[in-house]
């Protein structure tokens, strides 16, 4: 199921990255006493008991002319836009400022559920300090500390409250679930128009005219498929992607539901910072990977540009040094269809199993071949290896002790079962446990 999307917004320096790296758990976001310090939306993955989520931080919206305010305020408007469920972050310590109430004017237009944080209430004693910003017309402020971590509880619980119940399409468990995702204009819905053979899916040179996922069903060489594209209008008087950086919450939400993800590049360009963000989400959500470099037809190339384009991106992406890449063309539609046959192998290679006892032997194998180096006289010992889960491939390595698994060795096992095992295209996941 799509994740829900929450937006912590406000104006500039009421602490939205602190709370934020306290709802993830880490130190995501950067955190630096200036306002307007965080100048583009920041996602992550969160959870609240049972809830898992979406999170974005933004840039504050403020009144001023100062450098940056005017794309800070577009990039939180856009974000708002996009959330299911909205935290507006004031500063308790400094009471209701113009600056509150013009984010407040703004927040009014979204008719999404708000909820009103009053950041920097350090203790009991500063609890009055809320009771101004009901006149921000959002009912119960919900006093917070970003600093010491506290009301944190009761915020999310407010938060959860208002979680959307969306029923989601269910396919069968031999349908391929595809998406498409890249910068803006690489091309990704022309790609799904040459898969489907028509104009199904609205096509502009205008970045900006994907809207709303639509799933389309295809069938190939009685394999059937759901193509998850972000396509479809363009909201009335908003031109959505302006800035990269919104493609990545597109991207998000098409990651989730699919198995297969294509990240989309544009040939014509050099690789960009935000081509490695967005394959980085598809990488960490364990998905299937296969890179597409589209408008091949308009490179100036000779017999040794492939292999060159090739090396760039393996450099590039290394984290995704076990994804296929193939260069193609949805205008002239050339190699378009030589992409289904590399979807249905990574799929495959996705959800394979392996057997405990097979494992087990090139483990062993691999281990006497080279030792795991000892740490302080100790030496790691691997008892046992299981495959537990699929989609990605995951794997348990009970040993004597996980602290004397060095990520070197680790990665050393890793490349041991992928030299074994047809892993293309997917990643592959091991967890050190200690035997007992």
């Amino acid at each position: 199921m799509t994740k829900p999307i929450v937006a912590i917004v406000g104006r500039p320096n009421v602490g939205k990255s602190t709370i934020f790296n306290r709802i993830v758990g880490e130190r995501v976001s950067i955190v630096e006493d200036i306002p307007g310090v965080t100048r583009d939306r920041i996602y992550s993955s969160a959870d609240w008991l049972t809830h898992d989520f979406n999170i974005i931080d933004t840039g504050g919206i403020d009144i001023g002319d100062e450098p940056f305010l005017e794309q800070i305020r577009h990039q939180a408007e856009i974000a708002m836009d996009e959330a299911d469920v909205i935290i507006f972050m004031v500063n308790g310590r400094e009471g209701v400022t113009l600056a509150d109430e013009h984010v407040a004017k703004i927040l009014y237009k979204t008719k999404k559920p708000v909820v009103l944080a009053v950041n920097k209430i350090d203790n009991l004693d500063m609890r009055d300090m809320i009771y101004d910003f009901y006149s921000l017309g959002f009912g119960d402020p919900f006093p917070i500390s970003g600093s010491h971590g506290l009301g944190l509880g009761d915020l999310l619980d407010e938060v959860a409250k208002h979680f959307p119940n969306e029923e989601e399409q269910v396919y069968d468990e031999d349908v391929i679930k595809f998406s498409l995702i890249g910068r803006p204009n690489v091309g990704k819905s022309s790609l799904v128009n040459a898969f489907l053979g028509d104009n199904r899916v609205i096509v502009s040179d205008v970045a900006g005219t994907t809207r709303d996922a639509i799933d389309s069903n295809y069938e190939f060489d009685g394999q059937e498929y759901v193509i998850i594209d972000t396509a479809g209008m363009r909201k009335k008087g908003k031109v959505y992607e302006t800035t990269e950086k919104y493609s990545v919450l597109r991207a998000l939400r098409a990651i989730e539901r699919s198995d297969v993800v294509l990240v989309v590049l544009n040939g014509e360009e050099g690789i960009q910072e935000q081509d490695k963000k967005i394959a980085g989400y598809a990488h960490q959500a364990g998905k299937a990977v296969i890179i597409v470099v589209n408008k091949w037809d308009v490179v100036e190339k000779d017999e040794k540009t492939m292999n060159e384009k090739t090396k760039e991106i393996r450099e590039q992406f290394q984290f995704l040094d076990y994804a296929p890449i193939i260069f193609v063309s949805a205008k002239t539609k050339k190699r378009v269809h030589s992409i289904l046959p590399i979807i249905n192998r990574v799929s495959e290679n996705h959800s394979m199993r392996i057997q405990s006892s097979i494992l087990n032997e090139v483990i062993s194998d691999a281990v006497a071949r080279n030792p795991a180096p000892t740490d302080k006289g100790r030496r790691l010992r691997i008892y046992y290896v299981t495959q537990v889960a699929i989609k990605p491939p995951t794997f348990v390595v009970f040993v004597n002790d996980p602290e004397l698994m060095h990520f070197t060795y680790e990665r050393f096992l890793e490349n041991r079962i992928r030299e074994t095992f047809d892993f293309e295209g997917t990643p592959i996941k091991l967890i050190t446990r200690a035997r007992d």
